[in-house]
């Protein structure tokens, strides 16, 4: 029963007891209806008599419906007296004025206590289109502030955001996407909407798939996540991005169990900041390369065998094999002419991993064919790098073996050796198919271990004329 019908007053909002069906009335449907909404609710007849009050409100303040409904406005009860007439003529002011009036004001609850609330009341009119009373919906504003807050946080994430957020459904289809995600994914808001990941990124998906699927069944990660992706891009083919990936599981407020909604996802692109650190990384693993390498290579006697010390602590993390062949004839000048030829001083193992070998003690040239990266990197006394490219196997294998390298060798990157102004041969470094192609960056170190092999052949051979 509605509090007006425990109160003994009346109103005009339904019939008055349940039918004989058993089926609810209008005052007990309405009832239940009031006493089951978030908001504290209290309603006024055109005099200023309260008519009704919802279990909200009795939390709010404290009064219960029994002590609230029937008493004329808030005076000498909810409100202090000094107060009351204009909290009354505030809120009956709803009346006269078209669509909803906001007011704050503070309210007495049933211990003596202040509570600021927020109101929002509007005029309850009758059948014949004057105004019957007035409604108040009202809630602390601490509360309401902190709905403001939530509502305002959820647009500038949608909108403003510097980070790209996404709400992901419980099938791992996005539901909303902000502007600067859309900006990522290459993909306008709408057009990404229930759409697999698989569709919108070429690499990467089950990592985030899998992400996203332990933190529905788990909960959020304790910290953010760096995850590799690759864009599908039609106009700038595809691109590699490093995305530091955050998630929040998402479940609604209103079930009495944690219902999962899908999960909110946030993520940045840091690709540079990590490419910033790998090359950083990389670059001091080579410094203490070539330190190492110096500081053993300065115990040979045998200055060939300084060279392959060079030789073998390049190799480590750098390529799968590597050569050093030297000129055939006496150390090229700039201004020499004629055919190159090439003898092969020294070789990593093809078969299985091990030091370098020193071979060629017969003196006989190598094989290479005319136009041979080996070659052209004696004529241009440069880097010269080559590559298979894609294609089958079988071919990249025919590629190699064709040129005198290993068979699984499908990357390769020639570098000049040279002393004293003349070039003494070419160390060749060679990549299998799980590596990427050689890069400028592995050039550089390429040449520094270049000018290291150099010095050795240099010295081998002074030490050798008589």
């Amino acid at each position: 029963m509605s509090a007006s019908r425990r109160s003994g007053a009346t109103d005009e909002l339904g019939p008055d007891e349940p039918g004989a069906s058993g089926e609810p009335g209008g005052s007990d449907l309405l009832a239940a209806l009031l006493d089951g909404m978030d908001a504290a609710l209290c309603a006024f007849d055109a005099a200023g008599v309260v008519t009704h009050w919802n279990r909200e409100a009795e939390r709010i303040l404290g009064w219960s419906a029994k002590d609230a409904v029937g008493r004329h406005g808030f005076a000498g009860w909810a409100v202090r007296t000094a107060d009351a007439e204009e909290v009354q003529a505030r809120l009956l002011s709803a009346m006269r004025a078209p669509g909803r009036q906001v007011h704050e004001f503070a309210l007495l609850t049933k211990d003596g206590g202040r509570v600021l609330v927020r109101t929002q009341s509007a005029a309850v009119r009758g059948a014949d289109g004057e105004p019957a009373g007035v409604y108040c919906a009202f809630s602390e504003v601490h509360a309401q502030i902190d709905l403001e807050r939530s509502i305002a946080l959820s647009e500038a994430l949608f909108e403003d955001a510097e980070w790209g957020v996404v709400l992901v459904d419980a099938d791992l289809r996005p539901a909303v996407v902000n502007a600067h995600a859309s900006r990522a994914l290459g993909i306008g808001r709408a057009s990404a909407l229930g759409r697999p990941l698989g569709e919108l990124l070429a690499q990467g998906v089950e990592e985030l798939e899998a992400a996203l699927t332990h933190v529905l069944a788990e909960g959020a990660p304790p910290a953010p996540a760096e995850v590799w992706v690759t864009l599908r891009s039609p106009a700038e083919g595809e691109q590699r991005r490093c995305w530091r990936n955050a998630f929040l599981p998402l479940a609604s407020p209103l079930a009495e169990e944690p219902v999962p909604l899908g999960v909110g996802w946030l993520f940045t692109d840091v690709t540079e900041a990590k490419r910033g650190e790998q090359e950083a990384a990389l670059l001091r693993f080579r410094t203490k390369q070539l330190h190492r390498a110096a500081r053993a290579a300065a115990e040979c006697e045998d200055p060939l065998e300084a060279a392959t010390v060079h030789l073998d602590y390049a190799l480590a993390g750098f390529a799968d094999h590597a050569l050093i062949d030297r000129l055939a004839d006496a150390p090229r000048t700039p201004d020499a002419a004629g055919a190159v030829r090439l003898v092969r001083l020294a070789a990593t193992p093809a078969g299985a991993p091990g030091p370098s070998v020193l071979t060629g003690a017969a003196g006989l040239p190598v094989r290479y064919e005319p136009g041979h990266p080996a070659l052209s990197c004696v004529e241009r006394t440069g880097c010269v790098r080559a590559e298979a490219g894609s294609v089958p196997p079988e071919l990249a294998r025919e590629w190699a073996l064709r040129r005198q390298w290993p068979g699984d060798a499908v990357h390769a990157l020639c570098a000049v050796l040279r002393s004293r102004g003349r070039t003494l041969g070419v160390v060749t470094f060679l990549r299998g198919a799980a590596r990427t192609p050689f890069e400028r960056s592995d050039a550089s170190y390429a040449e520094d271990v270049a000018l290291r092999i150099a010095a050795a052949l240099d010295l081998a051979g002074a030490t050798r004329e008589p």
